[in-house]
């Protein structure tokens, strides 16, 4: 169970969370985190968003058929699987190499007890 830091009769006590939540560590991770996904969501959001305004208004455009009975609408719909599926890929592949160490190492510190040492912060 977390501990909490005491620092007086008046002073309410900090938990583990509020320590690791005040790290420059644990604001590099949100931080990192933030600038990976969001930019990758608001591309995912936008490339689905055109595939479904084409869908509904450029009929003609995504009838064209490529070849055989293939059109320019199935192409898109298809490749919409297939975003889904790369950025997964990718998201998963960067979380392993760059967030997953720095998580582990917070989880550590929580586990030791030493929550902010980092940062000159000892529990007390």
């Amino acid at each position: 169970m977390p501990e909490t830091a005491h620092h007086g009769p008046d002073v309410v006590a900090e938990t583990d969370y509020q320590r690791v939540q005040r790290s420059a560590e644990f604001a590099d991770l949100r931080r990192r985190f933030r600038r990976f996904v969001f930019p990758l969501t608001a591309f995912f959001l936008l490339w689905y968003f055109t595939y479904v305004l084409l869908a509904s208004y450029a009929h003609d455009v995504m009838s064209q058929r490529v070849t055989g009975t293939i059109t320019v609408g199935l192409l898109l719909g298809l490749g919409q699987f297939v975003t889904t599926f790369a950025i997964t890929m990718g998201y998963a592949r960067w979380a392993n190499r760059r967030q997953d160490p720095v998580a582990a190492r917070l989880r550590d510190q929580i586990e030791q007890g030493t929550v902010g040492a980092a940062d000159g912060q000892v529990r007390a």
